[in-house]
């Protein structure tokens, strides 16, 4: 619940029109990753709009999916109130749902298009982190996603600004920053992915290695919040879905150099 004290999650409003910053932050978020894309893609002699027609399809269908997850682990809720299903500007999207339907439409566009999948994966993946560094704003604006009760003196000793303090005193308590944690973590994996660039990896390892960086954060930010998706009533579907995803990329990662070795050897 928003409080008197705290930021506007309104950032303009033109007539009937109202834009929150919800919105803008996860657009902003989206248009830096895919300015970095195109960037990478023109490097590795793609053309320049790859990404650009990626992401008229992506973006929209990764939204729709995240949606999609949330209300359905949500359900008892929406399906009392339908029409707030709609209401993604209030928050309540899933960033595991908005990768299914990341990774879904990027297949489909692959294949049509003749390109490496694993390829426009590993350009992405450090846009998609550090979307997802940004996207987590859009959360503290809107007071949510954060973790379990913390005093002011905790807060005050993590040195954050006062507009932050600020922002996590709900209902009367202060809450851990959770956003924030999972925010830097997200910064960081940014910065390795670019560095690993550097590095000869196999085609598709870089989007896998962001898979499990990302996971692992999650899974340890997962566990101080207080508003999980669950799977059933003491299982964190994150949680759950971190775990799959790390022993998933780890496994992909050794067959496909497993397969390599016994193709070079035939």
């Amino acid at each position: 619940m928003e409080q008197s004290g705290a930021l506007n999650r309104v950032a303009l409003e033109l007539g009937p029109i109202t834009i929150y910053w919800y919105g803008v932050i996860i657009i902003t978020g989206a248009l830096i990753g895919l300015w970095l894309a195109t960037k990478e893609a023109k490097r590795k002699k793609l053309p320049e709009d790859t990404f650009v027609n990626l992401v008229v399809w992506a973006f929209p269908l990764s939204i729709v999916s995240a949606r999609i997850y949330y209300v359905l682990f949500q359900w008892d809720y929406y399906s009392q109130h339908l029409n707030d299903i709609v209401k993604i500007w209030e928050g309540g999207i899933a960033i595991h749902g908005a990768l299914i339907g990341a990774v879904a439409t990027t297949v489909v566009y692959a294949n049509k298009k003749k390109l490496s999948f694993w390829l426009l994966a590993d350009i992405a993946a450090p846009s998609l982190i550090l979307a997802q560094a940004i996207g987590r704003w859009g959360n503290f604006i809107n007071q949510e996603a954060h973790g379990g009760p913390v005093t002011k003196n905790y807060l005050e000793k993590l040195n954050l600004p006062d507009f932050i303090i600020n922002q996590m005193y709900i209902d009367g308590r202060y809450y851990h920053p959770t956003f924030l944690y999972e925010s830097l973590w997200n910064v960081s994996g940014f910065f390795i992915l670019l560095f690993l660039r550097k590095v000869r990896l196999k085609t598709g390892e870089l989007f896998l290695l962001y898979i499990i960086w990302y996971s692992i954060g999650r899974f340890f930010v997962e566990g101080l919040r207080t508003d999980s998706l669950m799977l059933g009533e003491t299982i964190r579907m994150a949680q759950v879905m971190s775990i799959s995803l790390i022993f998933i990329a780890i496994i992909l990662i050794w067959y496909r150099r497993l397969l390599n070795r016994v193709e070079k050897s035939n």
